[in-house]
């Protein structure tokens, strides 16, 4: 089973540690990709600063990710699961996972990145700030980059496993499942019902997201297929509506509603509100 991940916007900076290495990263087949947006990054931030921002959508207030960008090369890296932050990442809680959940978490995790394609959690890399809808002046849009070199590297990390795709959709853009995938391929969404009413709410989506892949990397299960993976979410207290099969896949929708406190812990972290269908 491979379980991929939208990265996070905000990211820790280590203090210190070894430099970037591509070589030493996952899925070696991506290092001439990466590279390409590495350089393409690196010469934009050193040598115009005030375009880098325009164009990676910075703040006057957030210059530093300019300077930060521009020292890639050289910045100090941590493990992949603590240079990304926010809710996801905080509900996953990679640090207090059990041994052997976080072995699990090695194999069966992996983040979409817009520099380096396709992390894993135990890939050393360092801040960084490049969104996965920028277009790079000397590289164009990094998603194409990404949609050419990906296809070959997720088959392989795929294998003869279930995808499970909790990706937002400006992540999901740099590669798609093709059909022969489509019975092992489920898309996940979380649905906020608050009075009568369902919508995607940010962080509801992300902080359910992140307890959902820490449940499972918990649990031991690895289902196989997109019904046995609903099956294993509604065991582990979620209420999941499964859709039609399609090409690209199923989709699964988890409907959670506002939490409901009771005695500490809510079932799923939220009040289900509906029956599995």
């Amino acid at each position: 089973m491979l379980i991929l991940l939208p990265p996070s916007e905000g990211k820790s900076t280590p203090s210190r540690g070894k430099p970037l290495d591509l070589a030493a990263l996952s899925s070696p087949a991506l290092t001439p990709a990466r590279s390409e947006v590495l350089d393409a990054l690196v010469t934009l931030c050193r040598e115009d600063g005030d375009k880098a921002a325009s164009v990676l959508g910075l703040s006057a207030g957030q210059r530093d990710l300019v300077e930060r960008n521009a020292d890639l090369p050289h910045a100090p890296t941590a493990r992949a699961d603590r240079i990304y932050t926010g809710v996801l990442y905080d509900a996953l809680d990679v640090e207090t996972l059990t041994a052997a959940a976080k072995r699990r978490a090695t194999s069966r995790l992996g983040v979409a990145s817009s520099l380096f394609g396709l992390v894993r959690l135990g890939d050393r890399i360092p801040s960084y700030r490049l969104s996965g809808d920028v277009s790079l002046p000397a590289l164009g849009p990094v998603a194409g980059v990404w949609r050419e070199a990906l296809p070959p590297v997720m088959d392989a990390a795929i294998g003869k496993g279930l995808f499970v795709d909790l990706r937002s959709g400006m992540y999901a853009a740099f590669w798609r499942p093709g059909p022969d995938l489509a019975r092992r391929t489920a898309t996940v969404r979380v649905l906020h019902e608050h009075q009568g009413t369902r919508k995607v709410v940010s962080h509801f989506n992300k902080a359910t997201k992140g307890r959902i892949v820490r449940a499972l990397l918990e649990d031991g299960a690895d289902p196989r297929t997109p019904a046995a993976l609903a099956s294993t979410l509604e065991r582990l207290g979620w209420t999941v509506e499964v859709g039609a099969p399609t090409r690209s896949g199923t989709r699964l929708d988890v409907v959670v509603s506002e939490p409901v406190v009771t005695s500490g812990r809510c079932r799923g972290g939220f009040d289900a509100p509906a029956r599995a269908r």
